[in-house]
């Protein structure tokens, strides 16, 4: 197997997905995972979360519960008499993600006992512990004795620490550091020597993991509690105050770091922060000094925002050079910290990317903002730093020459990956949202196909950080609210992308097996001659909610490719933005849906098929279209006026792009969707909303 840079899937042991295809499976199977870490059906042990009252414990037992029910597997919530009910507080958000009796099934898998800290209550022992996950407070010996205790009474169970901070070489078990929000990011840092059985297991159950260096604060942490001391120095040197400070902070990099530690809980957020920063600081030196307001904060627990009615009511910018000055004091550091994460390799660059995005917030992963930079600048922008804050640049922690591979594979391929066998290449996407990075490197794999001589395709999610396809990006479109142009390089320079999976290789199926594909991710990936799912998959153009008008052909390619009652379906989905399953989207969508195993053994088949059109693909109609307007369906009425005008303006793009050849239809519209975005309706619409909130400060 050849690849254009290293699977993240291997690093995890599980090969690549090359395999997953030609093997007709998962590697792993939940169940049987399961039994790895838990025991067999009839020998099941159980699953221990101590401090699970607390924000991490209560958020980890509410995932862990869900997906262990099922196999009969209990979750132990173990804490203090008298912690606060963390448990009994995410009842409702059970009852509104699973209904009424999983919410209640799930519950009832969880075991709620009490300790004193010092004797395991009695009754654990009867449940064969298997499996702790240690949730308590980041106090290192306070962490080894409480490992100590479960040692001693179950010497083989396996031991995952959630800490933010200290490495497993500290605390002398594994750790597996999951991501806030908690109960609902799947992203878990691990730290072990090689793959184990609780990993395997955590992939297979739909849960992220990501495996990291056994270094002080990982990735993570590194970057989200990096941000936060960028802005607080900021802070200190401009006076702004910190609620202003934020949202120059979400208008250059994506996060409020100072809400966040709000919404977290600015007490125990703020210890966690100021506990990594300083640990760090004892072991690269100054450039991860907490701030005195830090140190402050972390010891009184008060919020970093005041209440809104105590916020002035006058505003203002920062200008030009304020900006450029601002993008010094928060990059500067970052980057510097991330040439350390590069020199001690402290994760696949796909992790180390994605952290940022998935888990911090970030609109544009860390190293993806330095590759488009480029070495020298980001250099530069260090360089100006340590004017600024001089002792940044003492200790052990800029290390510029790792900047030298930026154009090696592995970071030039951070979100979209290829391999083959010779004969059928697989293209690989690590990112749920279409973007200008994915296009250019989408461009990059399939020339280094063509280049291998593959002219047989599948194109897929990667079985691992990319759990669904969300649709284009909508931060890419904020440039085009002020710019038909800017639009119009998305719309052409996209749909001529997309294009590629048509006619530049013989054979090319869509894979789809997350929850759901929507937007522009369906829009590529009907481009392709077969569209292939797991049964359950939702397919949908929710564009018109927005609103805006689809960009990359979704106004005419799935109507070229159809009969008239799958005409009709598909202008109902663009003209309501309601969803359909894969399994009744077959024959006017979808090609072939199945369970998964049936869905992988489908896709690999149409792709080592022989040549031509001879494998049942549905064909383009080349001409124009007639006879549309009778096969408009009679829809509810619209939600909004916006949603109206987004109607019309789909229709009117329909119309157009259908009454034209194909050829002639992707400039045409092209120029349509730029036209609505950088109107007054979209303007006013969600992306025009979010625009004005996250760019307009």
């Amino acid at each position: 197997m050849n690849a254009l840079r290293t699977p993240t899937l291997e690093t995890l042991g599980l090969g690549s997905v090359l395999e997953i295809f030609r093997n007709g499976r998962l590697p792993v199977d939940a169940a049987a995972a399961v039994d790895a870490v838990f025991g067999p059906p009839g020998d099941r042990g159980a699953m221990v979360i101590s401090g699970a009252n607390g924000i991490v414990g209560a958020g980890k037992t509410m995932q862990f519960a869900s997906r262990l029910v099922d196999y009969g597997v209990p979750v132990v919530a173990l804490d203090f008499p008298g912690a606060p009910d963390g448990i009994g507080a995410k009842y409702d958000g059970l009852v509104a993600g699973f209904g009424k009796a999983r919410a209640n099934a799930i519950m009832a898998s969880i075991v709620r006992l009490t300790y004193d800290g010092t004797t395991l209550p009695h009754e654990l022992r009867a449940m064969k512990p298997r499996f702790l996950l240690e949730a308590i407070p980041e106090i290192l010996d306070v962490k080894r004795a409480h490992y100590d205790l479960f040692r001693a009474a179950f010497p083989d169970i396996e031991i995952r620490s959630v800490t933010s901070g200290f490495p497993a070489r500290e605390l002398g078990v594994g750790v597996a550091h999951p991501a806030f929000p908690h109960e609902i990011n799947k992203v878990f840092e691990i730290v072990e020597e090689s793959p184990s059985d609780v990993t395997r297991m955590l992939w297979a159950l739909g849960l992220l993991p990501v495996p990291v260096s056994d270094d002080w604060s990982f990735i993570l942490d590194v970057l989200f509690c990096g941000v936060t001391l960028a802005a607080l120095r900021y802070h200190g040197a401009s006076n702004m105050p910190y609620w202003k400070v934020d949202k120059f902070v979400r208008k250059l990099v994506g996060p409020n770091p100072f809400r966040a530690h709000d919404a977290i809980g600015a007490k125990g957020a703020d210890f966690l922060t100021w506990s990594c920063l300083h640990h760090l600081a004892e072991e690269y030196g100054p450039l991860f000094t907490p701030t005195p307001d830090l140190v402050e904060r972390k010891d009184t627990g008060q919020n970093w925002y005041p209440p809104n009615h105590f916020r002035p009511l006058v505003d203002w910018g920062l200008g030009a050079e304020g900006e450029a000055e601002f993008e010094t004091w928060i990059l500067g550091p970052l980057f510097q910290m991330t040439s350390l994460m590069l020199k001690e390799n402290r994760g696949h660059l796909t992790h180390v990317n994605a952290m940022g995005e998935l888990c911090a917030q970030f609109r544009t992963g860390i190293l993806a903002m330095m590759r488009e930079k480029g070495p020298d600048a980001v250099r530069a922008t260090v360089a100006r730093y340590h004017e600024f804050v001089p002792s940044a640049a003492e200790g052990t922690a800029w290390f510029p020459d790792a900047l030298d591979a930026v154009d090696s594979p592995e970071w030039q391929q951070l979100y979209v990956n290829a391999e083959h066998d010779g004969t059928v290449g697989v293209v690989t996407l690590s990112r749920e949202s279409y973007n200008w990075d994915v296009d250019a490197e989408l461009n990059r794999a399939l020339d280094w196909l063509k280049d291998e001589g593959i002219d047989a395709l599948i194109v897929t999610g990667d079985f691992h950080l990319s759990t669904q396809m969300v649709g284009a990006d909508t931060g890419e479109f904020f440039a085009a609210l002020e710019d038909p142009e800017a639009g119009l390089a998305i719309t052409t320079t996209w749909s001529r992308t997309a294009r590629r999976l048509h006619h530049d290789f013989r054979t090319s199926v869509a894979f789809v097996g997350g929850k759901r594909c929507l937007g522009g991710m369906l829009e590529l990936l009907m481009h392709c001659h077969h569209l292939v799912a797991v049964d359950g998959v939702r397919f949908g153009w929710p564009e018109v909610t927005l609103p805006v008008v689809p960009g990359m052909e979704a106004c005419h390619w799935p109507l070229r490719r159809t009969d008239a009652e799958g005409r009709r379906r598909v202008l109902e989905m663009l003209l309501t933005g309601r969803p359909v399953k894969a399994e009744d989207a077959r024959g006017w969508l979808v090609d072939h849906s199945g369970p998964m195993d049936d869905a992988l053994a489908a896709a690999w088949r149409l792709a080592s098929a022989g040549a031509g059109g001879d494998d049942g693909r549905r064909p383009v109609e080349e001409g124009p279209l007639e006879g549309l307007g009778a096969l408009v369906p009679s829809v509810d009425d619209a939600d909004s006026p916006a949603m109206e005008a987004g109607r019309e303006a789909i229709l009117a793009c329909v119309q157009a792009a259908t009454d034209v050849g194909v050829d002639e239809a992707l400039d045409l519209q092209a120029r349509i969707a730029a036209d609505f975005l950088a109107g007054p309706v979209c303007r006013k619409g969600a992306v025009g909303s979010e625009y004005a909130k996250t760019m307009k400060v």
